[in-house]
Order: structure tokens, then sequence, then C-alpha cells
């Protein structure tokens, strides 16, 4: 940029004034009207009058008298007016050519000045050609743009709108310049629109509007449509202004909602048959549950039939052998001094035929167990009576010298299953007396105290290893320590089905050599208990 004054202390508003006019098309300049003197003149002017030495440039505006109110204008400069006139110039060089002279007197502080400009009317016809066609090319992008195009001031005035636009809105161009812009939104959101404007204007940027947000626009006859908006924006000496261009996006919306639609259903579809695939695996994993239950079930009752097959052909024997010896010596003591000998024999053989028939029992149990056949059936008895009852059957096994103690505490009744409970107390008093020494005491203790009834048999008998306490429930699991005596392995695990038809919990604690303690709990609410 060269700018040319006169006075390096020019002030503040002439720097701005020359810089707004150094691009002017034609002469632009400045005299002050008292001294004559030239204050500014654009680089344009410069050209056209061939120098920008400022004494030529004065001495050649002086031979015009320009700029100082000698020209011959009538009353228009006296009355501080505008003037134009077209006349013949000519520069430094001498050469001549037509120009629009334009006048106007202003005031600054105390001086008065003069500011004149000088078209050259050629360079102005092109420039108005130039400018002409400028405006026929953007005439021609704005209305026949195919988006709607509106400009709109700071006060949301629309000043211009395109023919796009009037027709997304089906409005006349006069019905919507100068109209707020609010007028082509829906009025539930005209309030938080004019905030949103307002902050726009105070920090303008080209962006999409609404972003996240579904937007709609309003026809004249009150209609929505859905619409995408871009915003821009710039600035001129009359202001700053706000473009937004405007999509109308029905179809697409139209499209989305149907590609949605399949969506949907083809998502809801995928579900069904996932749901159906779910189920289907379900069906066979459950088949196949059902399936290794039965081959487990058919396994377990193999197993059973061997195991019985195998004891019974090792814990059979021994009884079996003893009756068949016992009845033939019996019948070598026919004399009545050798009763008591017979007697002997005779309660070999009732000791045997017992073990085989509580041996025959144990089966049985672990037979209706197995199917679930059993189920306990409750009813109200006298504890005490009831197990002084099964002390008096055990006395016919027990072995010499050992004693069986019994103590209760508590209520006197209780509400069980007699016939469960009497197997499992009789089961486990035999194995005390089983594995205790002939002169030991075995002792039992039952208590009845806020609906629980416990029962407790406690021996001083082998004991039992840690180890074989892990398996102590097992079917046909007996501990190491008792192979040479005889047993199916059966009883305890009898014991706890039975306790857990009746909800009972049980518990062991035991140390070899030391004896074992056998407790179980059973809640006997008669409101509660079937």
């Amino acid at each position: 940029m060269n700018l040319h004054v006169s006075d390096l202390d020019i002030d503040l508003q002439l720097s701005i004034f020359a810089a707004l006019m150094q691009k002017t098309p034609g002469l632009v300049a400045v005299r002050e009207i008292g001294s004559g003197r030239l204050k500014y003149i654009n680089e344009t002017g410069t050209k056209m009058l061939g120098t920008d030495d400022f004494p030529s440039l004065e001495l050649l505006l002086e031979q015009h008298q320009l700029g100082a109110g000698k020209v011959a204008l009538g009353n228009a400069f006296l009355q501080d007016e505008a003037v134009l006139q077209e006349r013949q110039w000519h520069n430094i060089q001498g050469e001549t050519f037509t120009g629009l002279y334009e006048e106007m007197v202003f005031k600054h502080g105390k001086e008065q000045y003069c500011f004149f400009r000088i078209s050259d009317s050629q360079s102005d016809r092109r420039y108005r050609l130039q400018l002409s066609k400028e405006l026929q090319r953007f005439g021609a992008l704005f209305n026949y743009a195919s988006i709607g195009i509106i400009v709109a001031n700071q006060e949301g005035n629309i000043i211009l709108i395109n023919d796009f636009a009037l027709s997304q809105f089906d409005y006349r161009r006069e019905e919507l310049t100068g109209q707020k812009v609010e007028v082509l939104i829906p009025r539930r959101v005209h309030d938080k629109h004019i905030g949103h404007r307002e902050r726009y204007n105070n920090a303008p940027q080209s962006r999409p509007m609404g972003i996240g947000l579904d937007l709609f626009a309003v026809r004249r006859d009150g209609s929505e449509f859905p619409v995408e908006i871009s915003l821009s924006h710039y600035s001129n000496e009359e202001g700053h202004f706000v473009i937004a261009y405007i999509s109308n996006i029905t179809e697409r919306k139209k499209a989305e909602e149907r590609i949605e639609r399949l969506n949907n259903e083809l998502e809801s579809m995928v579900e069904e048959r996932t749901r159906q695939l779910v189920q289907a695996l379900a069906d066979l994993e459950a088949s196949k549950e059902e399936l290794t239950a039965a081959l487990s079930k058919e396994k377990e009752l193999g197993d059973l039939k061997s195991r019985f097959v195998s004891m019974a052909s090792h814990e059979f024997r021994t009884p079996l052998s003893t009756i068949l010896s016992s009845a033939f010596l019996v019948k070598h003591y026919a004399a009545e001094a050798e009763q008591p000998v017979r007697n002997k024999h005779i309660q070999r053989i009732v000791n045997a035929v017992s073990f085989l028939t509580d041996t025959l029992n144990d089966f049985l149990s672990v037979g209706k167990i197995e199917e679930g056949k059993l189920q306990a059936r409750y009813s109200m008895f006298q504890i005490n009576d009831y197990f002084q009852t099964i002390i008096q059957e055990m006395q016919g096994i027990i072995k010499e010298s050992q004693t069986i103690s019994y103590e209760h505490t508590g209520g006197d009744v209780c509400w069980l299953d007699t016939s469960l409970l009497r197997h499992i107390a009789m089961n486990l008093l035999g194995n005390a007396i089983k594995f205790s020494p002939p002169d030991s005491t075995i002792e039992m203790y039952t208590t009845m105290e806020d609906n629980l009834f416990t029962l407790m048999i406690k021996d001083y008998g082998i004991g039992m290893s840690q180890e074989d306490q892990q398996h102590l429930y097992e079917r046909f699991y007996r501990g190491a320590n008792v192979s040479n005596i005889q047993g199916t392995g059966l009883g305890l695990h009898i014991v706890q089905k039975y306790s857990e038809l009746m909800n009972g919990a049980i518990s062991c604690a035991s140390e070899l050599g030391k004896g074992t303690v056998f407790t179980i709990t059973f809640p006997t609410d008669p409101i509660n208990t079937p």
C-alpha cells in the first residue's frame, strides 16, 4: 500500500480513511480549503495524474481549480452539498481523459476540507461492466442454487432470500424481506432461537446449526418439514450479516426411517432366530443333561449291582457259613447237659440271620432312596419312651459289659417321622456298638428346644482318620481301620439321606483311637412342616 500524505502528524481518522480509500476506483483526494494544501491522494489518483510528487500534484490540481472551492459550481459548494460534474482532465504529461468529478465539503476539528473524486469514465465503465457481470454471476449462483439461501442482519431481519428458499417455504419475496427469520421456524422454539441467534452474532463462525438436534422449518401454510442448516457470516460497511443454507431433508428422513424400520425388522428377526436357537440349544443341553443323568443313573445302578454282588458274595458267605456250621453242631449236642453249648450256637445263628436281614434292608433302603420313593411321614411322639424302646431293642447285639447311657433335656414331645428316626438311631447305635470295645459305654443325648430336636450319639471306640471322614457318607465306603469288621458301607449313607428327608443337618467329630460323636439337628415345627 502506497499512501501520500503531506504531514507526518496526520491523525488516526485520516489514516483509517486512507486505508479504506486506497483501492477505490478513480482518483480520491482531500485538500484543506483554507490553505489549499493537499492532505491525501490515493495510489490510483497518482497514476491518473502521472506523478506522486506532492508539490507537482498541488500545482496540477490548482490548475484544474479542484478541491478548494474555486471551480464554478454555483451555490452547491456554499451549501456544503455534494456536486457532480463531467469534464476533460489532463495529467502531468499533458494527456487528457474524460472523467466525472465529485466534490463534498466536510469539517474536521476547526478546519474545513474538501473531499473530491475523479473517475475515469472509460475505466469506470469497465469497472461497472465488470461489477455488473460479477453481480450477474452472483445472481445466478444465488437465485439458481439448488439449496435455500437466506441472508439476515444482526437483528434477525431477512435481507435476501433466493428463489429456491421461496419455493421451499411457499412465500413471495416481498412477504419475507424484512421479516424476522423466526417466521420460518416452529413457534414452540421461537424464544430459544432468539437466544441462539444472539449468541451466534456475538461469536460468529461457519458451522452446522443445531448439531445433534432434529431441526424443523415452517411453510406459509403452517406445515413443518425437517431441515439441515449450515451457517456462515460476512461483514461490510453496512454491518454484520448471517448466511443460512437450508436443505429440505424430508426424503432423506423418509429413507432413513425406511432403513431404520428395515433394521428394526431385521433385528427382530435376528432376535427371534437367536431366541429360537438359544431355546434349541437349551433343549439340546437339557436333553444332553437328561441323557447324561440317565446314563449316570444307569452307571450307578450298574455299580450298585456290581458292588452288591461283590459284597453279597463276601459278606453273605461268613454268616451263611456260621449258620450252616452252627446248625450242624446243634444236632450233635442232644444231651440235656449240653444245652448251654446248643444255646451258644443258636445265638450265633440268630446273630447271623440278623446281620443278613440288616444287610438286605440296607440295600432295599438305598434302592428306595435312589428311586425317590421315600417320603417323610410326620407324627407326634413321646421322646423319652421312644428312645428307651430303641435302647431295649439294641440289647440283643451289644457286646459283653457294654452299656448304653441315655439322657434327655427339654420338651417331652417331638414332631418327626418315627420310622426314619428309628432307623437313624439304630444305625448310629449299631456302629457305636460295633466299633467300641466290650467294656465301653455308649452315650446317647436328646434335646428338644425352640422347635429344634437334637440327637447325639458318642462312643469311645476306634474312631476315624480325617481322610476317612471326607468320604464318610459315600455308598459302600468303609474306613481303612475297619476291614476286619463286618459291614456294608451303606449305613451312614442311609443315615444322611434319611436326615435330609426331614431337613436335618448331620455332623461328625472323630479321632483315631479316641472315639466318634455324631450330632443331628432336626426342625420340628408342626405348623410349618408337612
